[in-house]
């Protein structure tokens, strides 16, 4: 217990280190995005997929005040588009067929991979690219594909899936404040 914990501040503070100049420019992308009438779309699978459900959760319903809805969907939770998406074109186009329907420009999508080598989460990412909706993804440190189809790409330091994922969490909770003190104004 003890290593994981002594692994898990370690690899925070060298992802904070390392990373903290492109976290600030998501917080800004996020921002800007809802500003201009925008909204956030997430998408991840398994872990990182109920990441990306708890991050829309925490935007539309509330993270620490009550305020208004702040406009967030997550991808991953529509069982039926999912289910009927892989049945007819495949597993690879359960997301992108989704931002084809509901990105605009104004829009970021947001991808939580740790490999960040997800057929489907590229996919996502590239058709978010193609409708001019900006990319913003949150990897594990090994160099992926997902970052060459990303607008910004924040590498967690470690290659560890469980570090990956609470770090995630960390930032996750890290935009969500940030966006609801914004949004609350």
């Amino acid at each position: 217990m003890v290593s994981d914990a002594g692994a898990l501040i370690a690899a925070l503070t060298r992802t904070i280190e390392k990373e903290s100049e492109n976290i600030e420019k998501a917080r800004t992308i996020f921002l800007d995005s809802l500003a201009h009438g925008g909204k956030i779309l997430a998408c991840g699978n398994g872990g990182s997929a109920s990441q990306a459900q708890h991050f829309s959760g925490e935007l539309v319903v509330r993270f620490r005040v009550n305020r208004k809805p702040i406009p967030a969907i997550a991808l991953n939770t529509d069982s039926s588009i999912i289910s009927a998406c892989g049945n007819d074109f495949g597993f690879e186009e359960i997301f992108s067929k989704q931002v084809e329907a509901l990105a605009g420009d104004k829009d970021v999508l947001f991808c939580l991979s740790t490999s960040g080598n997800s057929k489907n989460i590229l996919k996502a990412a590239e058709k978010a690219r193609e409708k001019g909706c900006k990319v913003v993804s949150l990897t594990g440190s090994k160099e992926n594909m997902l970052e060459k189809a990303s607008d910004l790409t924040i590498k967690v330091s470690s290659e560890d899936t469980a570090r990956i994922q609470e770090i995630s969490l960390f930032l996750i909770h890290y935009f969500a404040g940030e966006i609801e003190m914004e949004m609350a104004k």
